[in-house]
């Protein structure tokens, strides 16, 4: 048997319904990331290695879609 407590209206908190926070991959949608081709041509730079444009355009396409599924 649960206990039930008694309350006042008045000691009831009232706020607005909000949808948000019953939904579990909210964080996921908040964090999808994007890579661009600056960026990774800047991390090719730094990494000392040599590209082609074809190539920084494959790996922003695999990289992309590897984070958008994630």
């Amino acid at each position: 048997m649960k206990k039930v407590a008694v309350v006042k209206g008045s000691e009831v908190k009232i706020q607005t319904f909000n949808l948000e926070d019953f939904i579990q991959d909210k964080e996921s949608r908040a964090t999808i990331i994007t890579i661009t081709k600056k960026e990774l041509k800047k991390l090719a730079d730094s990494l000392g290695l040599d590209y082609a444009d074809k190539d920084i355009v494959l790996s922003k396409k695999l990289l992309n879609a590897y984070l958008s599924k994630r």
